[in-house]
C-alpha cells in the first residue's frame, strides 16, 4: 500500500519569501493547492496545484544551467569525460522542448519532464517579445561557457572520493532539523577542501543582491548536521557564473545567530496564521489576505485568481 502524503510543516528560505511577498500566494502554494496531483481532486485545486508549479522564463533559465552544471560534476565524480558541446546541445533541445510544450499550454493536458510543468508567461499570454526569449537561451549559454572555462572544473577533478559530499541531492535528502522543525537546503556543490574543511558553493545566474547569503548559512547548517562537521569550520561562497563573479559568505557566530533569529520570527510567524499547529491545518482563507503591492502581483502565478490578471507585468 502506498504511504499516504501528509503536508507537514517545514521551514524553507523560498517559504519564507512567499509569506514575505503575500499571504494569500503563501496559503494557495502550501495549503490550498494540496492534494491537486490526485486524479480526483476538485477542479479549483488542481487548478491550484498547475499554477504553482508553473515558472518563469528566468528561473527556467537559471533551473537548466543549475542541472547542467550538476550532471557535468556528476560525471567528473564518476570519472567520465565532459564534453561541453554535448551538454550545451543537450541544453539547448531541453529548452526547445520546454518551451513548445509551454506555449501549447500542455502541462493542462499531460505532464512533461520532472523538472518543469510549464511558463508563466504562456499561461497569461503575456506579450514577450522573441529577443527576449532568445535572451533565456543566452544566460544559459553564457553561464555554462564561463563554468567550462572556470577553476571549478578542475578542483571538481582534482579530489579525492572521499572529498565529495554533496551535488545537488534534490529536495528528497536536503533535509535537517533545527529546534525541531524540518527544513530544507539543497546544496548546489560540497565538498572537503585539502586540509578536510567543508566548502559550500552555490550557484547563481542572477545579479548580485542581498538575502542569498542567509539561503547558504543554511546550507552551512545542514553540512553540520548531515556529517556532523563543526559549522565554524564551513566556507561558503556565492558563484554568479553569468559574470563569474564569486562572493564568500561569513559562517560566523555571529552570522548564525543571526540567521537563527530571523528563522525564529519566520517560523513564529507561519505557525501564527494555522488553524491545528499539530495537524498543520490553516485558517481560513480569509485570513490569508492578497498583498496591496501590484508589482508583486504581475509576476504571481495565481493572479488570476485574486482578480489581478490585468496587474500585466512589465516585460524585460
Amino acid at each position: 500500500m502506498a504511504r499516504k502524503l501528509v503536508n507537514e510543516f517545514s521551514w524553507s528560505k523560498s517559504r519564507h519569501e512567499k509569506l514575505s511577498e503575500c499571504l494569500r500566494a503563501y496559503y494557495f502554494h502550501y495549503y490550498a493547492s494540496w492534494g491537486g496531483w490526485e486524479r480526483d481532486a476538485a477542479p479549483r485545486v488542481r487548478q491550484l496545484y498547475l499554477l504553482k508549479k508553473l515558472t518563469n522564463r528566468h528561473a527556467w533559465a537559471g533551473t537548466v544551467v543549475h542541472d547542467a552544471i550538476r550532471d557535468a560534476l556528476l560525471d567528473v565524480r564518476a570519472g567520465r569525460p565532459l564534453d561541453e558541446a554535448r551538454i550545451l546541445s543537450r541544453a539547448h533541445a531541453l529548452m526547445r522542448a520546454d518551451f513548445k510544450h509551454s506555449r501549447a499550454k500542455g502541462y493542462w493536458r499531460e505532464k512533461t519532464r520532472k523538472e518543469f510543468t510549464g511558463l508563466v508567461e504562456h499561461e497569461y499570454d503575456e506579450p514577450v517579445p522573441a529577443e527576449s526569449w532568445k535572451g533565456a537561451w543566452t544566460t544559459v549559454e553564457q553561464a555554462l561557457g564561463w563554468f567550462f572555462r572556470s577553476r571549478w572544473v578542475e578542483l571538481a577533478r582534482s579530489l579525492k572520493p572521499e572529498q565529495w559530499l554533496e551535488v545537488d541531492a534534490g529536495f528528497e535528502s536536503g533535509i535537517f532539523f533545527l529546534d525541531g522543525v524540518k527544513v530544507f537546503a539543497v546544496p548546489d556543490f560540497a565538498y572537503l577542501d585539502a586540509d578536510g574543511h567543508p566548502v559550500v558553493v552555490d550557484w547563481k545566474t542572477g545579479q548580485v543582491r542581498d538575502g542569498y547569503d542567509e539561503q547558504v548559512l543554511g546550507y552551512a547548517l545542514y553540512l553540520s548536521h548531515r556529517y556532523r562537521l563543526p559549522v565554524e569550520q564551513v566556507e561558503a561562497r556565492l558563484v554568479y557564473v553569468n559574470s563569474g563573479e564569486e562572493v564568500p559568505v561569513r559562517v560566523d557566530p555571529a552570522a548564525l545567530a543571526a540567521f537563527r533569529a530571523h528563522f525564529t520570527r519566520s517560523v513564529e510567524r507561519m505557525r501564527g496564521l494555522l488553524a491545528d499547529v499539530t495537524a498543520n491545518e490553516a485558517g481560513p482563507e480569509e485570513q490569508f489576505p492578497p498583498t496591496n503591492e501590484l508589482r508583486t502581483c504581475a509576476r504571481c502565478n495565481f493572479r488570476r485568481l485574486c482578480g489581478r490578471e490585468s496587474a500585466a507585468p512589465q516585460v524585460a
